[in-house]
């Protein structure tokens, strides 16, 4: 008997796809098990209640409890699902921050994301991104001028980087920018797993007139491969509310606006 074939063998199967490739579908797995969709799902939700993995819309996803560094390597299609009620919370409370006119920049990032998905009760905007996805969400208003930048466009974030969006990034000025943050230190900074990525950053913050750092707080005391910025060239954090009172008290001390959302 093959061990695929018993209901063990299985989902231990299942498992080793997740710590393989991050993120399964049921349809897939019913391919790759020659069982039915339903025997799938079943198998998921049985996994889920040992909290070995998440449940997402049509699959899997590895657990939450997994660490930094690994969240940090996985694609957007991932990441917008770890902590989805701080990322809704602070993309509203970032939104709070814009006035009607203003030409705003918004990086990648599924919390930048949530800034673009907040926007109902502005009527004249000019929003520049990286993002495809920001872009996206910006169009559905059918009222703003929405600008995509140039460049080469990195599969795992759907962001464009490299010279041409740098190039492109010169042309203007932003009021406000909305800048995502993989990891960040209040001694090294913020940082990103992508050296394009981050240079790309270092160029938006150098146009805007206010930088408004959106992440939340299991970002913090993390460091990442490639350096953006140290955090005095942040205006604003907006966080949510676990972050530690220490950690608080240090950027307040810098002259850093610190917003606090609770979820």
């Amino acid at each position: 008997m093959n061990i695929y074939d018993t209901v063990q063998g299985r989902r231990s199967a299942i498992l080793q796809r997740l710590r393989e490739n991050s993120s399964v579908t049921v349809a897939q797995l019913s391919e790759q098990f020659g069982v039915s969709e339903v025997t799938i799902r079943k198998d998921l939700t049985i996994l889920k209640d040992r909290k070995l993995l998440i449940r997402v819309h049509g699959g899997a996803i590895m657990e939450a409890s997994i660490p930094q560094e690994e969240v940090e390597s996985h694609d957007i299609n991932v990441k917008k699902f770890i902590n989805v009620k701080e990322k809704e919370a602070i993309g509203r409370a970032a939104a709070a921050h814009i006035k009607d006119g203003d030409t705003i920049m918004i990086d990648s990032g599924t919390t930048a994301l949530e800034v673009a998905r907040n926007l109902h009760k502005f009527r004249d905007l000019t929003i520049i991104t990286n993002s495809v996805n920001a872009m996206l969400e910006a169009l559905k208003y059918n009222r703003f001028k929405v600008i995509l930048l140039g460049g080469i466009v990195r599969g795992d974030s759907l962001s464009t980087v490299g010279a041409l969006a740098e190039s492109n990034l010169k042309l203007f000025y932003c009021d406000k920018l909305f800048l995502g943050v993989d990891s960040f230190s209040v001694e090294a900074g913020l940082s990103t797993p992508s050296v394009e990525e981050a240079s790309t950053n270092q160029v938006m913050i150098s146009r805007a007139r206010e930088v408004i750092a959106v992440f939340d707080s299991s970002k913090i005391n993390k460091r990442s491969f490639a350096f953006i910025a140290m955090p005095d060239k942040i205006n604003t954090v907006i966080i949510d509310s676990n972050l530690s009172p220490s950690i608080l008290s240090q950027l307040k001390g810098m002259n850093i606006n610190v917003e606090i959302v609770n979820v």
